[in-house]
């Protein structure tokens, strides 16, 4: 895999030829080494702010989707912060170097969003600038939202400020007043909108002031809005995801008040900053950069010191000691675990040990690596309160000192003299960051592997239960989306990847565009569970989309691993192979994690519809992996009805759709056959319809296969067929008699047989 090396970091780079912008044939590539390029100029801007990203993975004419949460396979060496909104928890990154420039560009975030205010310690600060956007409404060209901006620079100066311009890269202007003293969000925002209502007295022909949509055409709204401690801007230097890559880039004054004004190009960006630096040099006071480069970043973005009796330090601090000093902590979480801790490099690496170190030296134990450890975590005991990460009592089981003889990537070799523990232990990285820890003979030896499972083949997915949130403690649960595609399970064996079906259908080449994960997975053996998807221009996944998509342009959410390297997970509990397969996907873009959603079910559910996704998938912590099974452990929850039904003839279409087909008939298995339950003649596509009438031709026959005479209008002119095509119709409700209200079809079920219809509830 190709990488960067980058302010000390190494990126592994992906897909740097894929293009992004169709426009101008820019790529992905270009994107990353423009970032790293303006970062000297860029990086003062976004220091100390959380940064919001929006991300364009197939390109600009593809969907875009905003990301504020920083993912788990996000890199140890981002700097992370906690903020705590109403209704979550979000990790943000701070970004300090280049490294983490390139890294935005790598993860294909074509724009950065920042708000006003810098972090103070690990707590919202205060504004340090006010920005105003420029919005001009329909109508209205660039001069003339200039003429604008040269009154509210008039009004600023006449203040005592200064204000930067910037053309937005979109279509409008934002100008930057830097504060000598930082204010409050909300007194930043007073100020804003005084000028912009002072400026709409003055100008009330061409300023708006207003929110209101309505009275924007020929007027430029002055937003004053975006100084709101919850809000983002664009930030200076970004790209912008349009269809040329323009950029939100700063102008001289004298070029607001030229004219001829026009946005400016990413190439334009860096000729202008090679010839005459950062034009925005003077908006933002310097702050240290950032802590020297540590890996602390995680254990500060799961914690909030406030919050938590954990030490929370802002940097690696190394001890002076002879020999360095190792840990074991007895941590009474959801269930009881020991934390072995090793001194190095100024923290503490550290692995979770289920059963702690073994005392035998025929038996191997597994360590997962997690987060490293702040030095003063050597000392700490105490509770971790309920609701916070690792939430529970931690007591010190065993500490001392330690000398290593190996300390590589993969393998760890020390000497332990500790109270309890006291020999030759050897840690052995299997697969990510799992890990083997095996007790030596006193004289240096080989560390055995533990027996390992054949790799199974043909799994069969486990299967949700519908259900309802009553009474499911988010304690005891996890909530997931439930994606809108087609279930698939992944065996991947050392580079080889077969899809299947959860009928066992092979769908590899269908769905080629996942196949890519095995270059990335080449090391393994491994067994994913997952959802074969396509995105939507906003972000959600469309099952009909998928219907018609390129094989390359499928995508995989995985939200389970089966088996990994020898070791069978299915008896893992969820929780557990939740931790594993977020540490082996770490830093992949072939693949995208099902992010777990926080609070209660009723919370999940809700920001579910809001963000138009099918439902939710509830997930008992506790629960192993019920093989082919349906199971109570995972329950689903719908925003919308959908139902399954057979297919068992078809009414001619009219007119335009004249010999194809016009409707299908439809059915649901029951007792005593196929139970009529309507006909559905909206949702297709016209390939759809063409290519249902050429599956469906050889399957006609003579009589109706439904167990009793459809209504006279639903027969009429109908041709039958043998009952064995499985869709999917969206529809508003059940009739009385037991039929479809307004359905709407959604696509064959190819992954389904008729054994698995029956009637939702």
């Amino acid at each position: 895999m190709a990488s960067l090396d980058v302010a000390g970091q190494r990126i592994p780079l992906t897909n740097v030829d894929k293009v992004l912008f169709p426009e101008t044939g820019t790529t992905k590539g270009e994107v990353i080494d423009y970032y790293v390029e303006i970062a000297p100029a860029m990086l003062p801007h976004l220091a100390g702010r959380p940064v919001t990203r929006k991300r364009w993975p197939n390109g600009v004419e593809s969907g875009a989707f905003f990301e504020k949460n920083l993912a788990a396979s996000a890199p140890d060496w981002l700097d992370r912060r906690r903020l705590h909104h109403s209704d979550r928890v979000v990790v943000y990154p701070v970004f300090h170097t280049a490294a983490d420039l390139a890294w935005l560009g790598q993860q294909a975030s074509l724009e950065a969003h920042v708000p006003q205010w810098r972090f103070e310690g690990d707590e919202q600060g205060k504004a340090t600038r006010i920005v105003f956007d420029l919005d001009p409404g329909e109508g209205v060209d660039l001069d003339t939202c200039a003429e604008v901006a040269l009154e509210v620079r008039s009004m600023i100066d006449g203040i005592g400020l200064t204000a930067f311009p910037l053309t937005s890269g979109s279509k409008g202007i934002h100008l930057y007043v830097p504060l000598d003293k930082p204010v409050s969000s909300s007194g930043a925002s007073t100020v804003a909108k005084r000028v912009a209502t002072l400026l709409e007295e003055r100008m009330p022909d061409l300023v708006t002031a207003s929110m209101s949509k309505a009275v924007r055409p020929g007027k430029i709204f002055l937003d004053w809005s975006q100084n709101n401690g919850k809000k983002t801007t664009i930030a200076p230097y970004s790209l912008r995801g349009r269809s040329r890559p323009t950029v939100a880039a700063p102008r001289t004054w004298d070029e607001i008040s030229g004219g001829g004004l026009a946005q400016l190009s990413f190439e334009d960006v860096l000729e202008r900053y090679r010839r005459d630096g950062d034009l925005l040099a003077a908006l933002d006071p310097e702050i240290d950069p950032t802590p020297d480069t540590d890996s602390l970043g995680p254990y500060r973005g799961k914690r909030t010191a406030s919050r938590t009796p954990e030490p929370v330090p802002t940097r690696t601090e190394k001890k002076d000691a002879t020999d360095p000093v190792f840990v074991i902590q007895e941590h009474h979480a959801r269930r009881l675990h020991y934390d072995f801790r090793l001194e190095h490099d100024g923290a503490l690496v550290s692995w979770a040990v289920p059963k702690n170190l073994p005392t035998d030296e025929k038996k191997n134990h597994l360590a997962v690596h997690t987060e490293d450890h702040p030095m003063d975590y050597a000392d700490f005991e105490g509770t971790i309160p309920k609701g916070e990460y690792g939430g529970g009592e931690v007591t010190v089981w065993d500490h001392g000192t330690f000398t290593t003889e190996k300390w590589r990537d993969d393998e760890v070799i020390v000497e332990l003299t500790g109270s309890r523990i006291t020999g030759r232990y050897a840690l052995i990285r299997t697969d990510g960051d799992q890990w083997l820890v095996h007790r030596m003979k006193p004289r240096p030896g080989s560390a055995g592997d533990q027996p390992a499972a054949d790799l199974p083949k043909h799994l069969r997915p486990m299967l949700a239960s519908p259900g309802d949130l009553a009474g499911l403690d988010a304690d005891e649960w996890s909530f997931e989306g439930k994606w809108d595609g087609v279930r698939v399970v992944a065996t991947i064996d050392h580079g080889d990847i077969v899809l299947e079906s959860r009928t066992g259908q092979d769908l590899t080449r269908r769905y080629a565009g996942i196949a890519a994960l095995a270059a990335d997975l080449s090391d393994h053996a491994v067994v994913l569970d997952g959802e074969a998807v396509v995105y939507r221009e906003d972000g959600v996944t469309s099952f009909q989309m998928l219907q018609d998509a390129h094989p390359d342009d499928v995508q995989f959410i995985c939200f389970d691993v089966l088996y990994l390297d020898g070791t069978d997970l299915t008896g893992k509990r969820f929780s557990d192979r939740r931790r594993i397969l977020e540490l082996l996907l770490s830093g992949l873009e072939t693949v995208t994690v099902s992010a777990l959603m926080p609070g209660t079910a009723a919370g999940a559910l809700s920001e579910s519809e809001r963000r138009g996704w099918e439902g939710i998938v509830a997930k008992r912590r506790e629960s192993t992996y019920e093989v082919g099974r349906r199971s109570s452990a995972w329950i689903k929850v719908k925003n919308w009805r959908t139902q399954e039904v057979v297919i068992g003839g078809w009414r001619a279409g009219q007119g335009s759709r004249s010999g194809g087909i016009g409707s299908l008939l439809l059915g649901i298995p029951s007792d005593d056959g196929l139970r009529y339950v309507g006909r559905v003649g909206t949702g297709f596509t016209a390939r759809q319809r063409d290519e249902l009438l050429d599956v469906l031709t050889p399957t006609v026959v003579e009589t109706s296969p439904f167990d009793r005479p459809l209504p006279t209008a639903d027969r009429r002119d109908a041709t039958w067929v043998t009952p064995t095509l499985v869709g999917e119709v969206r529809f508003f409700e059940w009739t009385d008699g037991g039929s479809l209200r307004h359905p709407s079809w959604r696509g064959l079920r190819e992954d389904k047989s008729i054994a698995d219809v029956r009637r939702e509830t």
